[in-house]
């Protein structure tokens, strides 16, 4: 690898100033770099995704010190800037005077040696007082002291104050800034002698193994830097999956009765790549029925493509086809419609750290009308007496529980208890048929689930009478 903070630099050039995705950049950096020191990778990763996660924090410290703000520094000097306050006040190991002299030697190197003692004093300035940074008071400024401390844009902390209150934002806040493991969906046919085996492996890679809590397949991953090499990948032995996203399957599979299961089943995962929920469902199906996954573009068709060759799930189907777009051929006959809708992504900003970034109120706006519009649609597969279950990775009460009052209130179904379908630890929050999981509180994303099932025909007419 070359300089590993000249890699961190320009990733985040490409990322803050040119618009790349985060998890793109960094992925296809990383994989570019995969024989390299892995301690290295670490580093590079580390130091990049904190850098955008705490960004806010960040420059309000920087414009503390520096007489020029950062909104007027040149863009490689802010973003060198940057990442060295992220190293000077997150990374305990590294000596601030490497900070420091690194910082200026690549300042020189990329073309502004006349701003080197510009950096260096500004760094050193940090890193002497950084026990007295002065940060705004939440007794008298609370959103900006919050917004500044969790490095969340303002009018984002604002709105979920008003809808969750300021404690449980406080937590919220907090728990998108904790450390993030991979999380892991293992097959469940596999024997337990083999799950053994693959632990044993990952541990002999320095893998910390955990089981989830929530389900018995789940495990988190701590200390991983790339999936695809890990023991059991290729072998497709486990899927990268949250455990909120497997909760759609558990929710999916607990509404249909014994009747429905039995035979042949049909069901339409509607906006499915990467193919994590339809891959679920075709495991849990055992072969039996089919399962189709369907997305706009064949790029992201192909994102399942890859999966189900990996995992080799026989009764899945991919589709190209645009959900706002009605297919005559399946009206009135899938058992089971996965909806898991186009939503802001402001439930994985742990992951994602620059969607708070690019988000705006009005695409939050955008964003349900464009649920709306595909539920609309897609409530019409469903059979009389079959299972939708619609989903988001958002905690934006506007884009989920709203929206499911919407539908309720618009549309021949009815939200169904999901407490019998959940993990002991959610039953008590399912039971209005809505599950909201929030950072911070619970061990998974942020996640919004509804279960509802139509109502039979006899019914729906003797309600429109």
């Amino acid at each position: 690898m070359n300089n590993v903070r000249e890699l961190v630099l320009d990733m985040l050039m490409e990322i803050l100033e040119n618009g790349g995705y985060s998890h793109l950049v960094i992925r296809d950096v990383l994989d570019k770099y995969d024989y390299s020191n892995p301690k290295e990778k670490a580093f590079v990763k580390r130091v990049t995704e904190g850098t955008l996660e705490r960004l806010i924090q960040i420059d309000y410290i920087l414009d503390e010190f520096s007489k020029v703000p950062v909104s007027k520094m040149k863009p490689l000097i802010r973003n060198l800037m940057r990442m060295s306050v992220y190293q000077l006040l997150f990374m305990d190991r590294i000596p601030d005077s490497a900070v420091c002299n690194e910082a200026v030697k690549l300042a020189g190197k990329r073309g502004f040696k006349g701003l080197a003692g510009f950096v260096n004093g500004v760094l050193r300035g940090i890193a002497r007082n950084r026990d007295d940074i002065r940060y705004p008071e939440e007794g008298r400024e609370p959103v900006k002291a919050l917004s500044v401390r969790y490095s969340m844009p303002a009018w984002l902390v604002e709105q979920w104050i008003s809808a969750y209150g300021e404690k449980k934002t406080r937590t919220i806040l907090g728990g998108l800034l904790e450390e993030h493991p991979v999380t892991v969906r293992l097959r469940e046919t596999l024997s337990q002698r083999q799950k053994e085996e693959w632990i044993t492996e990952l541990g002999k890679q320095n893998v910390d193994v955990r089981q989830h809590p929530y389900l018995p397949y789940a495990y988190s991953l701590f200390g991983t830097e790339g999936v695809k090499r890990l023991p059991g990948y290729e072998e497709g032995w486990f899927a990268v999956q949250d455990v909120s996203s497997m909760l759609v399957a558990e929710a999916a599979m607990g509404l249909c009765n014994e009747d429905v299961l039995r035979g042949n089943v049909l069901v339409l995962d509607v906006c499915a790549a990467p193919g994590g929920k339809a891959m679920c469902m075709a495991e849990k199906l055992t072969g039996k029925g089919k399962v189709i996954a369907r997305d706009l573009t064949e790029y992201k068709a192909s994102l399942i493509r890859d999966n189900k060759n990996r995992m080799g799930y026989e009764n899945l189907e991919i589709e190209v086809q645009d959900a706002t777009a009605l297919d005559e051929a399946l009206v009135k006959r899938a058992d089971v419609v996965l909806a898991d809708l186009p939503c802001s992504g402001l439930g994985i900003l742990g992951k994602k750290r620059d969607i708070k970034y690019r988000i705006r109120p009005e695409n939050l706006e955008e964003l349900a009308a464009l649920q709306k519009q595909i539920l609309s649609v897609v409530w019409q597969y469903v059979k009389p007496g079959g299972v939708l279950i619609y989903s988001t990775c958002t905690i934006n009460p506007g884009e989920n529980e709203q929206i499911a009052d919407w539908f309720v209130e618009g549309y021949p179904f009815k939200l169904q208890n999901l407490s019998s379908c959940l993990p002991e630890e959610l039953k008590a929050e399912g039971r209005d048929g809505k599950l909201q999981l929030l950072p911070g509180i619970h061990e998974t994303d942020g996640f919004f689930i509804a279960g509802f099932k139509r109502k039979e025909e006899k019914e729906h007419m003797h309600q429109d009478a």
